[in-house]
């Protein structure tokens, strides 16, 4: 192992345990930002005047939802450090908060991804350049290194939550063309044992493009549109098992959205312009349909994980099943406001209420389901957004809602905000709302954990931009150059950005008291120049 400087940087930070990095990209109607940046949904129509589906009914017109995993980017921090990925310089640097001790150490050629394990005790990156994997011990004084080879042809990893497994596939939903030279095939994954070193290669599906662990890292499920590989990774040597999901194999519809639940005991697998949810019971293998009725477009677990929750956008309803024997139970049916087309949904982390609304058309406003109201008929509510909806996230005390506008306006649209970047800032406890024109596009976006706070940058502006939700404010606060990425450390309001710049910038940021900025401190750390020390300013 080697302790060398950073002469020259490209920041990456990639998400952690996701395959769509970057500003929710899996295909539905929801909130994540993928690889694809904040474009609209593949195949998404116009809207008609009222903002209804078009005239013959056919919802699948409209495409799918969308979610952009920039807004639930899981950065590569522990509780004590961050880890960049300096692909051009085929190393990683963990940075120590709040001391800003720095360590860099080599890896593979061109790292890709940098992911920490839950426990913090690991960082791993996949080495595209050189096809493998470099396992980080975190802790230790000296960077410690274990190298792994897996296959060529990979573009994304999957880590366990016990860190132990990493799973690496070819996603082609990032790269259809793969990076490979010589024989490729878009089937095969490397399944590697982060503590013992071992990689097992094995085929799976035809281009796979979700990967997903059960709660208890027992068994690692890979998703392509025809087929559920389930490996099971309790012995030690992966055992796996193949299960058909797709009646027509040879027109198979596709395979959007997966959710375990938590108990590992079932898989609900929702499928693009369907009429039915597939669930796969996980011990026996058993394939079931569980009927919906028009192009479901949103697959969500309640946050205690007892119902699964299907957003039926082209029947205007909610299905829900619960998750014990869901094989049996009739699933309970909510009517949506008529003549709203609403696609997507977030639960609040109490289950107290859900934020429903649409990406796939120019509609300008949200509905609230109030999952406590007295009477049924008074638990949802439409209300008002000054543009359409491109991505939103509840805070996770369920307190403020941000909602991150698309570019294009709706007939309904403030015709203010024409043209122009915009978010919005609500208070769920009484709907106040603050929308607000920006200068630039808005580019990565952070929640701390206590959900009072949250931090957002914009493509070239040298700022990075704190919004407070109990108040609805905003404060905004410079930076020497533009960012690149932001995050914040677990359990803490401790925010860091990095920037374009040579030889490497990085700005941490303490919100001591979010009301006073005179109390907040600011560090910036800049370069990383080979056995000197870096400079700090203040």
């Amino acid at each position: 192992m080697q302790r060398i400087g950073l002469l020259s940087i490209s920041l990456l930070i990639a998400a952690a345990g996701c395959s769509d990095s970057s500003f929710d990209g899996a295909s539905k109607e929801s909130d994540d930002w993928g690889d694809t940046g904040w474009d609209g949904a593949p195949g998404e129509a116009d809207a008609d005047a009222d903002g209804d589906m078009d005239a013959d009914g056919d919802d699948e017109a409209w495409g799918s939802e969308t979610e952009n995993d920039f807004l639930k980017l899981l950065p590569a921090v522990t509780d004590r450090y961050v880890f960049v990925a300096n692909p051009a310089r085929n190393t990683v640097t963990r940075i120590g908060v709040p001391s800003l001790e720095v360590d860099t150490v080599e890896v593979g050629v061109e790292p890709d991804q940098v992911i920490t394990t839950e426990d913090f005790a690991k960082a791993v990156t996949y080495n595209k350049g050189s096809d493998d994997l470099s396992i980080i011990d975190v802790d230790g004084e000296e960077l410690e290194v274990s190298t792994v080879s897996v296959l060529q042809n990979l573009n994304s990893l999957v880590l366990s939550p016990d860190g132990i497994w990493a799973i690496v596939f070819h996603d082609a939903d990032l790269d259809e063309q793969g990076t490979g030279s010589g024989t490729q095939s878009f089937n095969e994954i490397s399944v590697v044992n982060t503590d013992t070193l071992e990689h097992f290669p094995m085929v799976v599906g035809r281009n796979p493009h979700q990967v997903k662990f059960t709660d208890d890292s027992s068994i690692g499920l890979v998703i392509s549109d025809e087929k559920l590989a389930l490996i099971d990774l309790v012995s030690g040597i992966p055992d796996r098992r193949i299960i058909e999901i797709s009646d027509d194999l040879l027109d198979a519809p596709r395979a959007e959205e997966l959710e375990i639940t938590p108990n590992g005991a079932y898989a609900f697998i929702r499928q693009f312009g369907t009429t039915e949810i597939k669930l796969v019971d996980l011990t026996s293998e058993e394939v079931t349909d569980l009927p919906v009725e028009d192009n479901p477009t949103d697959l969500d677990l309640s946050p205690d994980g007892s119902l699964a929750v299907v957003v039926d956008r082209g029947a205007g309803k909610l299905f829900l099943f619960p998750t014990d024997e869901p094989e049996t139970a009739i699933a309970e049916e909510i009517l949506l406001p008529e003549n709203e087309l609403i696609g997507s949904m977030q639960f609040s982390p109490d289950a107290s209420k859900a934020i429903l609304y649409t990406t796939a058309a120019a509609v300008s406003h949200y509905t609230t389901w109030d999952l406590n109201a007295a009477e049924p008929d008074d638990a949802m509510t439409v209300r008002p957004l000054v543009k359409p909806v491109k991505s939103v996230r509840i805070t996770p005390n369920g307190g403020g809602l941000v909602v991150f506008h698309s570019d294009e306006s709706g007939t309904d649209s403030d015709p203010a905000y024409a043209g122009k970047h915009a978010l919005t800032l609500i208070d769920l406890g009484d709907f106040l709302d603050n929308p607000m024109i920006l200068p630039g596009e808005p580019t990565a976006y952070a929640n701390a954990s206590s959900g009072d706070v949250g931090f957002y940058i914009m493509e070239g502006h040298k700022t990075m931009t704190m919004v407070i939700f109990d108040s609805l404010l905003h404060q905004d606060i410079p930076l020497k150059s533009p960012p690149v990425h932001v995050g914040v450390l677990p359990d803490t309001h401790y925010a860091y950005v990095n920037q374009e710049h040579d030889l490497g910038r990085l700005t941490f940021y303490d919100p001591a008291n979010p009301i006073d900025a005179d109390d907040d401190v600011v560090k910036t750390i800049t370069g990383f120049e080979l056995n000197s020390a870096t400079e700090h300013h203040e």
